[in-house]
């Protein structure tokens, strides 16, 4: 399977609400993580001195990279284990798909878990966020604005759930 590579000024963003979440699902459930994430990733779980925060934790740097290789390859698919975060000491986490490697930055709080994905380091220092009212147009699912002096589609991501809506853009 060959894959199309678009090349863009690439993010993704995720955010969970650690309320709604805790309501709306079980994550402790038979076979979900097992389902979700890889066995690396299920050791940091279960080694973690809070394994709900974990969960989402990885689950939103996923969702946030997957965003980034959605737009980049067209290829829409449930594919979580063969998504995998490497969580380590450095400014900087990582996530890898089909050894595409992609940064990822991770907000923590009592209410909500929001991660920013880039496709390069050097894209967080160009991230703006997006008003919660702008008017956006979305191409096969995708979100973009449109320059109204170029014409030119600039990508954004957005990302809700619960109490929570962040949108992103890069001022490059």
């Amino acid at each position: 399977c060959k894959i199309k590579r678009i090349e863009l000024f690439m993010i993704g963003n995720d955010i969970v609400d650690l309320v709604q979440a805790r309501f709306q699902s079980n994550w402790k459930r038979k076979g979900f993580v097992q389902k979700i994430f890889t066995q690396k990733e299920q050791e940091l779980i279960f080694s973690s001195k809070n394994p709900e925060n974990m969960v989402w934790n990885l689950w939103t740097r996923k969702e946030s990279a997957y965003k980034i290789f959605n737009r980049k390859t067209q290829i829409r698919a449930f594919i979580p284990h063969l998504i995998e975060c490497n969580l380590g000491n450095e400014e900087f986490d990582t996530v890898t798909i089909e050894k595409q490697i992609y940064y990822t930055q991770t907000v923590i709080n009592e209410e909500s878990i929001y991660t920013i994905a880039v496709s390069n380091k050097k894209y967080f220092s160009e991230i703006v966020p997006l008003s919660n009212d702008v008017c956006f147009e979305k191409e096969n699912g995708i979100p973009f604005l449109t320059d109204s002096v170029t014409n030119k589609k600039n990508p954004i991501s957005i990302t809700h759930h619960g109490r929570y809506w962040k949108g992103i853009i890069l001022k490059i």
